[in-house]
């Protein structure tokens, strides 16, 4: 699925949470509605069977509580997309990647394997840490296979790891840093890779165990080293020219998203900007993790992830430069993004309310976030109840009316748009550090009960100012018609 996947480790974030992020886009031509809910383990399958693959995978008997982002109609399957689970572990699934036609050759995609579709599900109720995650669905894969390639990110309280598919069977994953992000568009993204980590002490890298011998039998280290050098110690293994793609189509659809991301976070650290820039747009060789100029927030990553290029020549709103070049990247706030969740694992708050799951949905340049507590048992009906009617009774489809509206008049539409933002955020904050205190006086047993009812308050507000933003935005677009005429009928 098209996506922007961004990755914050818990010294690199404000308030030292860890913090993951991501959008899910639908493909050209599609939009899919999305519903926030939480699945509880009695719903949760015990034999699960994809809709896409057809795949039958039996699953553990002792699921626990999750949160998840799916399809809100489900004839193509679940497509969970983000959650935490009741042991504060969370996981974003997926990003669709590219690869090369040498690593496909030698383990080819598995038409009856597992996507996009089914990995959270099958993941996310069974694990107790990030790690965990990895190695589960690293095992999934080795069995079953997978039909596409793909980057999942797995998150709890200490740590987060990004795993990457290599062909149908084979893949890597390396450990964030702590006092870095990384930053994933829809291709290959890991740059270097500590072999001799991944089959040693295995702190920051693990792999498929034939990793090593997948690599040699079928020469995809395109390394320039002498013949006898031996692979197993390699600490910076290359792993783009290996594994991943390059092509040019890259270069207007994935690589300008990287560096729009970094551009924002690194603006002092590095240049972007000119011919003489250090990294450019179309840069294959933009890092997957920096270390970012200041402490990253949760209003930075909703920027980033709503970016179309602002304050540059290719920002598709601009009104002046080059017409040529204005909408010539693929921006990364689009027309199709159907959801943006930022999963927050809060190292300084009791593990009842250590996680939040910050929601948008819609457009993200014209949409707004909304903090939700993930240590709950049901979720609000103006973000769970989206259907197949438009309907302003629902936060993904009255978006959706605001961000087609607002579009066309953007000029007139952005200051409302973004004072609204602004006042969804700054009021979700002010309700979450009050609900942080009140919890002090809860019982145990009450937690859920206080929770839910906080998420609830959490959404009435942005209902009310969502759509009182469509009120506003509804105004602007009508008097901005084609019909519409100066002098007064009256």
């Amino acid at each position: 699925m098209p996506c922007t996947t961004i990755l914050v480790g818990k010294n690199a974030s404000y308030d030292g949470s860890t913090m993951t992020a991501r959008n899910e886009d639908a493909v050209a031509g599609v939009f899919d509605p999305k519903k926030f809910i939480v699945v509880l383990p009695e719903d949760q399958p015990r034999l699960y069977k994809s809709v896409i693959s057809k795949v039958e995978i039996p699953l553990p008997q002792n699921p626990v509580r999750y949160t998840a982002v799916p399809n809100a109609l489900a004839h193509e399957g679940i497509w969970g997309e983000a959650g935490v689970n009741a042991c504060n572990v969370a996981m974003t699934a997926t990003e669709t990647i590219s690869s090369n036609s040498r690593v496909l050759g030698a383990d080819p995609l598995v038409e009856g394997g597992i996507g996009e579709e089914d990995m959270l599900t099958i993941v996310l109720p069974y694990i107790k840490s990030a790690r965990e995650g990895v190695l589960r669905l690293g095992s999934l894969l080795e069995e079953y296979g997978t039909y596409e390639m793909n980057g999942i990110g797995f998150q709890d309280v200490h740590e987060i790891w990004w795993l990457e598919t290599i062909g149908g069977h084979h893949w890597i994953a390396r450990r964030v840093p702590d006092n870095a992000y990384v930053m994933v568009p829809n291709q290959q993204g890991i740059d270097y890779f500590d072999l001799e980590d991944a089959f040693g002490e295995k702190k920051d890298h693990l792999c498929s165990a034939d990793l090593l011998s997948f690599i040699r039998d079928y020469h995809l280290d395109c390394s320039m080293h002498p013949e006898n050098y031996d692979l197993a110690v390699e600490k910076a293994f290359k792993v783009r020219p290996a594994f991943g793609s390059r092509d040019d189509a890259d270069h207007s659809y994935n690589t300008p998203r990287a560096w729009a991301i970094a551009r924002y976070l690194n603006s002092t650290s590095y240049s972007w900007d000119g011919p003489g820039a250090d990294y450019r747009p179309e840069s294959d060789d933009i890092p997957w993790s920096l270390v970012p100029d200041h402490k990253i927030t949760v209003d930075d990553v909703k920027y980033v992830l709503s970016n179309h290029f602002q304050e540059t020549p290719y920002d598709p709103y601009g009104n002046h430069g080059d017409d040529s070049l204005r909408g010539c990247y693929r921006s990364i706030g689009i027309n199709r993004n159907n959801f943006l969740a930022l999963i927050q694992l809060r190292p300084y708050r009791p593990d009842a309310i250590m996680a939040l799951q910050w929601m948008a949905m819609g457009s993200n340049a014209f949409n707004a976030f909304v903090p939700f507590y993930a240590n709950v048992t049901t979720t609000p009906a103006y973000f769970s109840n989206t259907g197949r009617e438009v309907s302003t009774q629902s936060f993904y489809w009255t978006n959706r009316l605001i961000a087609a509206l607002a579009d066309p008049h953007f000029s007139t539409c952005s200051s409302p748009v973004e004072r609204y933002q602004n006042k969804v955020h700054a009021k979700g904050m002010e309700m979450l550090l009050s609900f942080d205190r009140a919890y002090t006086d809860q019982q145990p047993d009450q937690v859920h009960d206080f929770l839910n009812d906080c998420n609830q308050q959490f959404s009435d507000m942005a209902e009310t100012e969502t759509l009182d933003l469509l009120d506003k935005v509804l105004y602007k677009a009508s008097m901005g018609m084609k019909n519409s005429f100066a002098r007064s009928d009256a």
